[in-house]
């Protein structure tokens, strides 16, 4: 794509109506799937989470209720709570997404996983239903090529915490619908986010330019360059990031990281490589917030 060329069907954006899908379906309700369950819900869909298996489902509810239950006490949300969750759902048969709109696949980020489960999931789709994926890095295309309505799908990269984060990454593919595009920025609109559209490439916009900061960082603390607070800072306070490119890969997860990095490496060549400091911590379960220690101590 040359400097003067725009993602397809966002070269002269037109106004786009913010609303939501009556019926949403989320495939996995880990922390991405349940902030994305959330997100809709708290707007006003009716939502179903599907989960693998019965614990996996109860520990969704959870994390949606849960989630729900604190954004009323903080005055971000009005209504009443038991009113608001008899939106909510969740269950561990796809054709819970019989009768959806919309429905998000949000399982780990492994290629031949997000390409089965897309899969089973149209199956249970009607022909106008829209199927999207959660991918931070995948190719879009790649996964369109795979169903068997490839216009019907497109890539939707939230943000962790999804809740909290204004950005939504609206992913083109090469056979996608245009008209996909405008509904896409309308549904991010609707949930008061506002949405990038890009074409189709690795590691989109915000995986590709955040990691491969996240990984110069990592190699100026690998060579003593300065600790990963000092750089963090530099960033924080020079460039005003709000957050730094390390304390960011800690809440993002380094196995996470690890996996976008050499995916980026095999397809754009050596200067995504992960370091090996990465790979180390990897290795020692050092995977950030999640665990308690990444580039930081989080205990």
């Amino acid at each position: 794509m040359t400097e003067s060329t725009a993602p397809t069907g966002a070269s002269a954006p037109t106004a786009v109506q913010a609303t939501v899908p009556a019926t949403v379906g989320v495939l996995g309700g880990g922390r991405m799937g349940a902030g994305i369950a959330h997100a809709f819900l708290i707007k006003g869909s009716d939502v179903v989470v599907v989960e693998r298996d019965e614990a996996a489902a109860e520990a969704a509810q959870e994390r949606v209720e849960s989630s729900t239950a604190k954004s009323l006490e903080r005055g971000v949300l009005d209504g009443n709570l038991d009113a608001i969750l008899e939106r909510f759902s969740v269950s561990v048969d796809r054709s819970a997404f019989d009768d959806r709109e919309l429905v998000i696949e949000a399982v780990p980020e492994d290629w031949d996983l997000k390409v089965s489960s897309l899969q089973a999931v149209e199956r249970h789709l009607s022909e106008t239903a829209v199927l999207a994926s959660n991918t931070s890095s995948l190719s879009v295309t790649g996964l369109a090529e795979q169903l068997q309505r490839p216009e019907r799908f497109l890539g939707l990269h939230f943000f962790n915490p999804v809740p909290a984060s204004t950005l939504v990454e609206v992913v083109i593919g090469k056979q996608t619908a245009p008209e996909l595009v405008d509904a896409a920025r309308g549904w991010t609109a609707g949930l008061g986010k506002t949405a990038v559209v890009v074409n189709d490439a690795p590691g989109f916009a915000s995986s590709r330019l955040g990691v491969a900061i996240a990984l110069e960082a990592m190699r100026m603390v690998e060579e003593g360059v300065a600790s990963a607070e000092d750089i963090d800072n530099a960033m924080v306070l020079g460039y005003r990031h709000p957050t730094g490119p390390l304390r960011t890969t800690d809440i993002v997860g380094l196995d996470v990281r690890l996996g976008i990095a050499e995916y980026l490496a095999s397809t754009l060549g050596e200067r995504f490589a992960p370091p090996a400091i990465l790979r180390e911590k990897v290795a020692r379960g050092e995977l950030g917030r999640k665990t308690g220690k990444g580039f930081f101590d989080w205990e």
